[in-house]
């Protein structure tokens, strides 16, 4: 995540987004995913109507078609999608190029991205990041998808695999060794690879959660991609995708406050309408508790991520505010775990249904513990950034 000027972004502009992001979310999401979560997939129709309404372009310059907006505010949207439209399979679709176009923006040419951007912004082409592959997940820096100069192209062999969008991204950001006597961090570069290029095929994966999302394992077998997608310079690439799972995590953590709120909305609702022994559920103290505990977690997350979204929109992106936005990750994530599980256990045999929004989120909760960092590589990266 790069440093960028804050741009002027009213109280009445950020309420009018959040408005548009509730209504969207509550009409155009919510009452779709169940349907989507058995098709396995979201609409290509819903990528464009969330671009109409700006909602894609959010945080992304004006002259690729964005608009410019502050982590606070990205932030917000992203915790209103999730808290009121209740999937992240949905989230994880519509939203992967905001982790496959940041090295696009932050290290690629003007040609490269007036290509690539403005289609993506405008919900026409889909992005999507390829980091993981088989046998290798966080030791990004041992990874072996390889690709050789061969005249003005390279010639990309390899597999990646949990790539999200990867069934029908457009351009994918690759990350590949380009260095092949290296066999760490300084032999990588990231390189954007159009994916109607032949070598390219895929196949989908399922999944616990996030079913209507599309996963791919991705085989490349002897694509040739012009030198001139190279995002770059060659063998710098380790440190753009370190740099780029900064912003990645601090929206996951937006993201799992969002949830874990949508956890707390549904089993309060439940504790107000459920009748046992002739009253309502609410009126038991344990119930009310338990609202409580979610409550409490929820606050101090909300707090957390105000916090370092501000600081980010200040500049401060130091190695403190690194560390601290690994513990975020992992802070947030712990209550969505916590939500979810008191979510459901206060809807009691309706919580174990398909078609609950705690249902749906209990099971999505280890995707959001374990993506953009594992809890125990988070806590150890914020150890050492924090001088441990």
């Amino acid at each position: 995540m790069n440093p960028q000027p804050t741009p002027d972004f009213s109280a009445e502009d950020r309420s009018a987004l959040l408005d548009t992001v509730k209504r969207f979310a509550t009409q155009a999401i919510a009452p779709n995913v169940n349907a989507w979560e058995e098709a396995g997939e979201v609409p290509r129709a819903l990528y464009t109507q969330a671009a109409e309404l700006g909602l894609l372009g959010l945080g992304y310059p004006e002259a690729l078609g964005g608009t410019p907006a502050p982590w606070s505010v990205r932030n917000a949207m992203s915790q209103t999608l999730a808290r009121c439209g209740g999937s992240g399979g949905v989230m994880a679709s519509l939203f992967s190029y905001n982790i496959g176009l940041p090295p696009v923006l932050a290290h690629g040419t003007a040609e490269q991205q007036t290509e690539i951007v403005p289609p993506v912004l405008r919900g026409e082409q889909i992005a999507a990041l390829g980091i993981t592959e088989p046998g290798g997940g966080s030791d990004v820096a041992g990874l072996r998808c390889t690709a050789r100069l061969d005249g003005d192209d390279y010639v990309i062999d390899g597999e990646k695999v949990f790539i999200t969008s990867g069934m029908r991204c457009d351009w994918i950001t690759l990350a590949v060794r380009t260095d092949l006597q290296s066999k760490g961090a300084g032999g990588l570069s990231l390189i954007a690879v159009p994916c109607d290029a032949k070598g390219l095929s895929r196949t989908p994966l399922q999944k616990m959660g996030w079913l209507c999302s599309d996963t791919a394992h991705l085989r490349f077998d002897g694509l040739r991609v012009p030198a001139r997608y190279r995002l770059g310079e060659e063998g710098a690439g380790f440190r753009m995708i370190m740099g780029n799972f900064n912003g990645e995590r601090l929206a996951l953590a937006a993201m799992a406050l969002g949830f874990a709120e949508a956890c707390y909305d549904e089993a309060l609702a439940w504790a107000r309408q459920r009748q046992t022994f002739g009253a309502p559920l609410i009126e038991r103290q344990v119930i009310r508790h338990k609202l409580m505990d979610m409550q409490m977690r929820i606050a101090s997350t909300q707090t957390w991520v105000d916090a370092l979204g501000a600081r980010a929109d200040a500049g401060d992106q130091g190695p403190e505010w690194v560390g601290h936005v690994c513990l975020l990750k992992n802070h947030a994530t712990q209550t969505m775990q916590f939500c979810a599980d008191a979510a459901v256990q206060i809807l009691g045999g309706m919580g174990f249904m398909r078609g609950t929004v705690s249902e749906r989120i209990y099971r999505e909760v280890k995707v959001m513990m374990i993506g953009g960092g594992a809890e125990e590589i988070m806590k150890e990266l914020a150890a050492r950034q924090l001088g441990l």
